[in-house]
C-alpha cells in the first residue's frame, strides 16, 4: 500500500439528504490537491428509510457523530488516512455537524464551516425553520434545555482547537450567517486560528461564479496550510 493521505471529511447537508454516486466539483478538486475524501451518510440522511433519517430528531450532533467518527477510524485503521493529518467541512447542516465534530474531536487540524449555526436559540424566528423549531424541538419557553443542547459547539467552543474557516451569504435566510460570526468570534476570542468570510448579496447556495472559484481556492488553501507537511 502506498503512503497514508490527508483525509478531509466532507460532511453533505440536510440532514435529509446524501452522498450518492454523481460528479462532485468540490471533492473532485480537493482529490486532485492530495487528498483522501470520506463522504458518510450518517443517521439522519435519506435514502434509507424514514426511521433512519427521523433518528436524530431534536438530538442534533450525537447519532451523526457517532457515525463520523466511525467512518474516520475505519479508514485510518484501513491504512488509507494520515491521523495526524485530519480535516473536516461542510456546508448547512454539514457546517453544524464540522462544529460538532471539532468539539468532539481534537485531532482535526483544520476545518472549513459555512453556513453553520452557533446559539440555536438566536435564530428562533429568524430564518425559514419557524415549523420545524415548533415542532421538533419545541417553542423556547418550553424546551430551552434542549436548544443548550443542540449549541453544544458554541457553548463549549472552549474545547475546540481546530483553526476553522466560516463562511456564509450576506443574505442568507435558510441558515443566517450570524451563527457563522458567532463561532468565528468564539474562536477568536480563545486564540484559535480562525478567519470569516461573507459573500456579498448571496443567500444559502454561492450562485455567483467568481464567488464558488474564491470559495474552492479558499477550501484548499486553508486545508494545505495545516494538513500539507512541511
Amino acid at each position: 500500500m502506498g503512503a497514508k493521505a490527508p483525509l478531509l471529511l466532507r460532511i453533505h447537508g440536510g440532514p435529509n439528504g446524501q452522498d450518492a454516486h454523481s460528479f462532485s466539483t468540490e471533492k473532485q478538486i480537493l482529490s486532485a490537491d492530495g487528498y483522501a475524501i470520506l463522504a458518510v451518510n450518517y443517521r439522519g440522511s435519506s435514502g434509507r428509510g424514514q426511521k433512519f433519517s427521523r433518528s436524530i430528531a431534536a438530538d442534533w450532533g450525537h447519532f451523526e457523530v457517532e457515525d463520523l467518527e466511525a467512518g474516520v477510524n475505519q479508514v485510518i485503521q484501513m491504512g488509507v488516512a494520515d491521523a495526524d493529518r485530519l480535516g473536516v467541512g461542510g456546508w448547512s447542516y454539514g457546517a453544524i455537524l464540522t462544529d460538532y465534530m471539532i468539539a468532539t474531536d481534537t485531532r482535526f487540524k483544520a476545518a472549513t464551516s459555512g453556513a453553520g449555526t452557533a446559539f440555536a436559540i438566536s435564530l428562533y424566528g429568524t430564518d425559514q425553520y419557524i415549523t420545524q423549531y415548533d415542532y421538533e424541538i419545541g417553542p423556547p419557553w418550553k424546551a430551552f434545555d434542549t436548544y443548550v443542547k443542540i449549541s453544544y459547539p458554541f457553548l463549549h467552543a472552549d474545547r475546540i482547537k481546530t483553526p476553522t474557516l466560516f463562511l456564509g451569504g450576506e443574505r442568507d435566510f435558510n441558515v443566517p450567517v450570524q451563527g457563522g460570526q458567532q463561532m468565528y468570534e468564539a474562536l477568536k476570542s480563545l486564540g484559535i486560528d480562525t478567519q470569516l468570510i461573507i459573500y456579498p448579496n448571496e443567500t444559502h447556495g454561492i450562485q455567483r461564479p467568481s464567488y464558488q472559484r474564491d470559495r474552492l481556492e479558499r477550501y484548499v488553501a486553508w486545508y494545505d496550510k495545516y494538513l500539507k507537511k512541511k
